[in-house]
């Protein structure tokens, strides 16, 4: 032992025989009871946090199913609350393709052949294909009566081609058929790729479904146990 730590032992010894020893001898068996209870409180430590660990499991898996839904929930009704954007019906539109083409094909005049069709298109195509057939009524030159319908998504391609076949009804005959046929592809595509991503939005429910049994069963038994081998251990 060092001078220092003599020096602490004979200062304990006088001060157990000095006159107050007795209150020194109190103070000193309290001190001795109150470390005894914190050895023995510290045993409870391991199921402490046995405890507290699966609570913040079974929290913290409560918060993984909650957030995503709420994040789901809101990006849905934002979508919900947009206004639609109407949109043209490509089948309908494919037909009305066809019928273009059926109509030049028997004799139509041009103008005649997209005055029919232009009652069949919904939304503004129809009202573009309108201007188009009245101009080209008119007389006026393919490319400045093909401008309205060139303005529209749906009658776009249509008016495109039709600007380089001039008047020749023939030739836009073609055209429409095959700009039919392009469409109804299309649409075979975006069905086919909607089909998919509803196979992949059905598997995410299903995920959030079995991922509270996980936390229950894989989570929570594994933290537990860790929790009492570290007190066993202590």
């Amino acid at each position: 032992m060092t001078i220092d730590s003599w020096a602490l032992v004979a200062l304990a010894a006088a001060l157990l025989v000095a006159p107050g020893a007795a209150v020194t001898r109190l103070r000193l068996a309290a001190l001795a009871r109150r470390s005894r209870r914190r050895l023995s409180g510290s045993r409870l430590i391991p199921a402490t946090a046995a405890a507290t660990s699966a609570g913040l499991v079974a929290v913290l898996g409560a918060w993984v199913i909650a957030l995503p839904v709420a994040v789901a929930a809101w990006f849905g009704a934002r979508r919900l609350l947009r206004p639609p954007q109407p949109r043209a019906d490509p089948l309908r539109l494919a037909t009305s393709w066809d019928l273009l083409a059926a109509c030049l094909r028997a004799g139509l005049p041009v103008p005649a052949a997209v005055g029919v069709i232009a009652d069949r298109v919904p939304g503004d195509g129809g009202k573009a294909l309108r201007t188009t057939a009245g101009l080209l009524a008119l007389g006026a030159d393919g490319s400045d009566a093909w401008r309205p319908a060139l303005g529209v998504p749906a009658t776009a391609p249509l008016a495109r081609s039709a600007r380089r076949t001039a008047r020749s009804g023939t030739e836009l005959a073609t055209v429409a058929a095959a700009l039919a046929t392009d469409v109804r592809v299309s649409a075979n595509d975006i069905a086919e790729a909607r089909a998919q991503r509803a196979g992949v939005l059905i598997a995410g429910p299903l995920g959030l479904c079995f991922l509270p049994a996980f936390v229950c069963l894989g989570i929570v038994p594994v933290v537990a146990g860790l929790a009492g081998d570290l007190g066993l251990g202590g």
